[in-house]
């Protein structure tokens, strides 16, 4: 009988010690706190518990920068990209060349339109006398010698800067805290402001509007 009475004395430990086990189910009043419980706390309400509830905060700089319009500059340098490329299209028709003759438009040293293309030198000369006549495309092209050049700029920096974190310094210096003033023409002003600055210790910046040149009909 002996081993009987061990035998029910240990069925019955076991049996107190799975109830113990299984306590915490019982109702939040019964002085139980749950391991769920804990767990569900460290979460945030609204969100992924396994996002980090601490991001490291943008730069100012930074900001500033990613603001930019770019979309809408570029739509403004579009309309004078349209326009110089119909003109020389017109020019090509006008005097019977091939519209497929490529032609480079530049500026030479004098601030005067120059061309180059597989043409004769006197329609040629022609074109280019109707171009420098043209105060409409004078007035574009010198536009878009300087917004072309520095919106490629931009893309490209601000394109870095979103992808790696690549700060642009010049990029920075270009755009202003307030909004209100990054338009177009105020970021080519402060473009050319600190490109005639540094002029002094970088001589080759100073002609880069006059390097410029447009290419109709151009093969890469």
């Amino acid at each position: 009988m002996s081993l009987l009475t061990s035998l029910i004395q240990a069925s019955t430990r076991f049996q107190q010690a799975m109830d113990t086990r299984q306590a915490p189910t019982g109702n939040p009043g019964d002085g139980v706190t749950t391991n769920t419980s804990k767990l569900e706390a460290t979460g945030s309400p609204d969100g992924d518990r396994f996002t980090p509830s601490e991001q490291k905060a943008l730069d100012p700089a930074d900001v500033k920068v990613q603001k930019l319009p770019l979309n809408q500059y570029k739509q403004t340098v579009a309309q004078d990209l349209s326009y110089i490329r119909d003109t020389l299209r017109h020019k090509l028709a006008e005097y019977n060349v091939h519209p497929a003759t490529a032609l480079n438009v530049s500026k030479g040293e004098d601030g005067r339109t120059v061309v180059e293309g597989k043409v004769p030198d006197e329609i040629r000369g022609k074109i280019e006398q109707d171009l420098n006549n043209n105060r409409d495309f004078t007035d574009a092209f010198s536009r878009l010698s300087v917004s072309e050049p520095t919106l490629h700029f931009m893309d490209n920096a601000l394109k870095l800067n979103q992808a790696y974190g690549v700060r642009n310094s010049l990029l920075s210096a270009l755009v202003s805290e307030n909004q209100q003033f990054n338009g177009l023409q105020d970021v080519l002003h402060r473009y050319d402001s600190l490109r005639r600055n540094t002029s002094v210790n970088q001589p080759v910046a100073t002609s880069n509007s006059q390097r410029y040149a447009f290419n109709l009909n151009a093969r890469a």
